[in-house]
């Protein structure tokens, strides 16, 4: 199929040139130089085959809805970067957003170093790095 597709787009291109030189050919004919400025590119679509929009839905059959029971210490963080984003006048999609890295960093706990599971230096509850100018340890695991 891609070998069709290609096929027909070169062969397009290869009748538009010709078709191109054969009306630009008399145009010419009478002058004596021509310049690169001259030439016409045309570009065209080769045929493109219908998009089944029903293969881009999904099927299957809808399994549970997911969860992740949370002890107190993490409701308490997701609680506090709640706080966080309303006091610096952020929406509630950035609350959102904050416990959902939150949560992929450390699963919403405040974690301080590691020793040699660290990844480097990062710690809080987002995993950041005082080496990297997010701030001193202590700020950066302050929920």
């Amino acid at each position: 199929m891609k070998t069709t597709i290609l096929r027909k787009s070169v062969l397009g291109i290869a009748g538009l040139a010709v078709a191109g030189g054969l009306a630009a050919g008399p145009l010419n004919h009478g002058t004596a130089e021509s310049t690169a400025t001259d030439h016409t590119v045309a570009v065209v679509q080769a045929d493109k085959p219908a998009v089944d929009k029903a293969k881009l839905i999904p099927h299957g059959v809808q399994g549970e809805q997911s969860r992740i029971d949370l002890n107190d210490e993490q409701t308490g963080n997701a609680k506090a970067i709640i706080a966080a984003t309303k006091k610096a006048g952020m929406d509630e999609r950035a609350a959102v957003v904050s416990i959902a890295t939150s949560l992929q960093e450390s699963k919403l706990e405040n974690l301080g170093h590691l020793g040699d599971r660290n990844d480097h230096d990062s710690q809080g509850l987002f995993q950041q790095r005082p080496s990297s100018g997010w701030g001193t340890v202590e700020q950066i695991t302050d929920p």
